[in-house]
């Protein structure tokens, strides 16, 4: 396995010290994003929480707005135009000290006969965006001399997965970036975390891109499925452990330990 980087003397009190602290949450409108609000609105003054619906962002003020301030904001971050208006409102609202990029899609289905626009929408979505918050927020973080990135990964990640590569590469990408940039910020008291959550019952396996492919939920047997209560909560706990790549569930961390020894396997 990689080297991990270890930040052992910053403990997750220590970012979120002050009850003013803000966070930007992405995808904050169900499943992932939406508990990571809730979690965090146990330490944090502010959530700046970013997703295409809005319906669903008032209904979750309405939920938490009694024991944190949130601000919505409708946005798309497959397009230019939406992410450099996040990038205002961090500016505006911020600084952000705790940044969760969480916002993801999937298209599944052969390379070939999948439209080339739906497959770049991850790329825009999962690299992009994570690229251009991360770059807004890093400045701030680095002068305060804290500050907690979290970027939402895969188990996916570990495998090239036929009718899902685009999906898998991307996620890995984050993983690479991640440890990269970890390794770049350690000195300056900041901690970067790539979590890698396997099934989790949300809504991203009831979407289009998902179900076309033909995924059906009964496929998979019931105790591979994490509430995302307890990914969140496993992530959050990490932090204290200097962890970068931090996988949810330990049959989720024997399936990723096979896909990396098969790989391994590939180069002898």
């Amino acid at each position: 396995m990689p080297p991990v980087y270890s930040l052992r003397n910053f403990s997750l009190s220590d970012h979120m010290e002050a009850s003013k602290d803000t966070a930007l949450v992405t995808g904050a409108s169900a499943g992932i994003g939406a508990e990571f609000c809730r979690q965090l609105a146990e330490r944090c003054g502010r959530i700046i929480a970013v997703a295409r619906r809005g319906e669903r962002l008032d209904e979750l003020k309405a939920e938490l707005g009694h024991a944190v301030e949130i601000h919505p904001v409708v946005a798309d971050l497959t397009v230019a135009a939406d992410r450099e208006r996040v990038v205002r409102t961090m500016e505006e609202l911020g600084p952000v000290d705790f940044l969760v990029n969480n916002a993801g899609l999937g298209t599944f289905g052969e390379f070939n006969e999948t439209e080339l626009p739906a497959q770049q929408r991850q790329v825009d979505l999962h690299i992009t965006a994570t690229l251009a918050l991360t770059h807004a927020t890093l400045p701030g973080m680095i002068e305060r001399g804290r500050g907690t990135i979290i970027n939402l990964s895969s188990t996916a990640a570990f495998s090239g997965k036929p009718r899902a590569m685009v999906y898998c590469g991307s996620k890995a990408f984050l993983n690479l970036f991640s440890r990269g940039l970890q390794a770049e910020v350690a000195e300056h008291g900041i901690k970067v975390q790539s979590l890698c959550p396997g099934f989790t019952c949300s809504e991203f396996h009831d979407r289009e891109g998902v179900t076309r492919a033909g995924f059906r939920r009964d496929q998979v047997p019931e105790e591979m499925w994490m509430e995302a209560s307890e990914v969140v909560a496993q992530s959050l706990a990490a932090l204290d452990g200097g962890q970068v790549t931090v996988l949810t569930g330990d049959h989720n961390r024997e399936a990723a330990r096979a896909d990396l020894l098969a790989q391994a396997d590939e180069l002898s």
